[in-house]
């Protein structure tokens, strides 16, 4: 990755990834979770399928397409799959982001003695105000609700997918065209969720303008670009570093679903968005 894009890359991939809640959600009022996933890795492959004899990219050796099906296994099924369960079973949007942005801690924790990277004190700090700002964040406007046991196991699940995602990127990962990359990750991913959709679902869809629209995000925002700059900035950089973004997800992720969601933004939040943002600028340095 060019060293202009890799600064870019952590705006374009938060605006793109954060803005993919608020509208999977729209998503799953037409779709179930397996369905809707289904649908956005089908999509996705058949996107990248004819650009392979147009632009012919080099395809990385078995080694590394192995590891690429891994990593997509723990983003694709694991992450977005429990993920979207769990919004399904009930759990509210500030529930799973309280968890799931729980991953940056869960790096730093186990990155020394995985992939021997050190984590300073500055770090620890500004890991700490991200959490402070995000969870002020999800508890400004959701408060603390009632959530079924199962959903919140399933967002635990999802967290644990993409923290083993993170690392085993850092450990395992090679630069590899994203056309070939992507196009393993999204067979692996349909691989597993279109078999749930069918037995579980019946691949039922509620075929709207507004299924379609939101198909056409999460396949080329979430899927394709958001997921390619992700891989780029682990392999590129630290994973502490790296996963301290995700703190401003929940963040970003109230705004969208403020003119998407029609979900408002009190004061107190919009007060921890600023410290999450301190938190990841000391985070990242």
């Amino acid at each position: 990755m060019s060293r202009p894009l890799l600064l870019a890359a952590p705006v374009i991939f938060l605006l793109l990834w954060s803005a993919g809640f608020a509208i999977a959600k729209i998503g799953l009022l037409h779709a179930g979770p397996f369905t809707l996933l289904a649908l956005r890795y089908l999509i996705a492959v058949l996107v990248l399928l004819p650009l392979i004899p147009l632009l012919k990219p080099t395809f990385p050796n078995s080694r590394a397409a192995w590891h690429i099906a891994v990593t997509g296994f723990f983003i694709q099924v694991a992450y977005f799959g429990l993920c979207y369960i769990a919004f399904k079973s009930g759990v509210s949007a500030g529930g799973v982001a309280i968890i799931v942005c729980l991953q940056p801690i869960l790096v730093s924790l186990i990155a020394p003695s995985l992939v021997g990277e050190s984590v300073g004190r500055l770090r620890w700090i500004g890991l700490a105000l991200g959490l402070t700002g995000a969870l002020t964040v999800i508890l400004a406007r959701s408060g603390i609700a009632h959530e079924p046991p199962l959903g919140l196991l399933a967002a635990v699940g999802g967290l644990i997918g993409m923290t083993a995602a993170t690392l085993y990127e850092k450990r395992h990962g090679t630069a590899t065209h994203p056309i070939p990359a992507n196009l393993i990750q999204y067979a692996v991913g349909a691989a597993f969720t279109l078999p749930l959709a069918l037995a579980t679902e019946g691949m039922q869809a509620d075929w709207t303008p507004e299924l379609f629209g939101v198909l056409a995000y999460l396949v080329i925002g979430n899927s394709l670009v958001a997921i390619t700059l992700l891989l780029a900035m682990i392999r590129a950089g630290e994973v502490a570093r790296v996963s301290a973004l995700f703190y401003l997800v929940p963040p970003l992720s109230a705004l969208f679903a403020w003119p998407l969601l029609g979900e408002a933004m009190p004061p107190l939040a919009w007060a921890g968005m600023a410290l999450a943002g301190i938190g990841v600028t000391l985070a990242r340095k």
